[in-house]
C-alpha cells in the first residue's frame, strides 16, 4: 500500500493512524463507525450514520457522499469525509478536508492529528512532526499521537526523542504496539534494515518495561529481519536483566533466517 501510512498508530474506529471522531459532533477519543451512529428503533439513518457505515465497509466514495449530505459545518463530519479520501489516497483532497475541520475547531486535535498523516504519507516529516505536537497541545494524553510523533522522529532517524515518544505511549497505553494494523503497514515501505531497527527498539522498550516475553518476540523480529548487531543485545543495559535467559541465550546463539 504506497505511502498511505494508516497505521502509523492506531487511534481511530476504523483500524488505523486516523482519528475518526464520534457522530454527533462528539470529539475524543473514537468509538467504531457503527458503534458511533445510534439511531432510535425504525428511524431512517441519518447521512453521516449512513456515511460511517460506509467507511466500516471501506465502501469510500459511497461514504464521502453520505457525509457531503450531512452539516458541513460539523467538524467531525468535515473530518470523517478526509479521512475517507484519504483512504482512496487522494492526499489533497484529504488535507483540505482536514483543514477545512480545523478552520471549524481550531482544538480539533484528530483534525490535526491526520493532518500529520498527510504530511507523513507525503514524507514531510518535519511538518509532520509540527502537526503531531499542535494536536498534543489539545490531547496530551493520546497515546495514538505519541506513537505517531514517535513514529515521524523514528523516520528522521531521531531514535532518542521517537524512544521518547514510543514510551510515553506505551505508559499511556500499555497494549499500544500490539493493535492490530498499527504498524504493519507502515513498514512495508520501510527497508528490511529499517524494519529490523524499528523492532529492536520496541523489544528495547519491553525489555525496559520487564515485558520478557514481548521483547524476545520482539529481538526475534529484528533478527530475522537482518538486525546484525548482537553485542548491541550484550551491551545495551535494557537487556540486563534478560541476559541470563535460556531463550535471550539461544537468540545469541542462534542464526535466524532473514526474511
Amino acid at each position: 500500500m504506497v505511502s498511505l501510512t494508516l497505521a502509523i498508530a492506531l487511534m481511530g474506529g476504523l483500524g488505523s493512524a486516523f482519528a475518526y471522531g464520534q457522530s454527533s459532533g462528539t470529539l475524543g477519543e473514537s468509538k467504531t463507525p457503527v458503534q458511533g451512529a445510534v439511531q432510535t428503533p425504525n428511524a431512517p439513518l441519518s447521512p453521516e450514520a449512513r456515511g460511517d457505515i460506509f467507511m466500516a465497509r471501506r465502501m469510500y466514495r459511497e461514504a464521502i457522499d453520505a457525509f457531503g449530505e450531512a452539516s458541513q459545518k460539523d467538524p467531525v463530519v468535515v473530518n470523517k469525509t478526509g479521512i475517507a479520501y484519504h483512504q482512496l489516497l487522494q492526499l489533497d483532497k484529504a488535507k483540505k478536508f482536514y483543514e477545512r475541520a480545523l478552520k471549524l475547531k481550531p482544538t480539533y486535535a484528530e483534525a490535526q492529528n491526520n493532518l500529520g498523516t498527510v504530511y507523513y504519507a507525503q514524507k514531510s516529516y518535519r511538518r509532520a512532526i509540527s502537526s503531531y505536537k499542535k494536536a498534543l497541545r489539545f490531547a496530551p494524553q493520546s497515546s495514538s499521537i505519541h506513537m505517531n510523533l514517535g513514529t515521524a522522529y523514528f523516520a528522521r532517524k531521531n531514535y532518542k526523542e521517537a524512544t521518547l515518544n514510543y514510551q510515553t505511549a506505551l505508559e499511556l497505553d500499555p497494549n499500544v504496539f500490539e493493535h492490530r494494523g498499527s504498524y504493519g503497514v507502515m513498514l512495508e515501505e520501510r527497508t528490511v534494515e529499517e524494519r529490523a531497527k524499528f523492532h529492536y527498539y520496541v523489544a528495547k522498550l519491553y525489555a525496559k518495561n520487564s515485558r520478557t516475553e514481548l521483547a524476545l518476540q520482539y529481538l526475534r523480529k529484528a533478527l530475522e529481519e537482518g538486525f546484525k548487531d548482537k553485542k548491541k543485545l550484550e551491551s545495551d543495559p535494557e537487556f540486563q536483566a534478560m541476559r541470563e535467559l535460556p531463550e535471550f541465550k539461544q537468540l545469541l546463539a542462534s542464526e535466524p533466517r532473514v526474511l
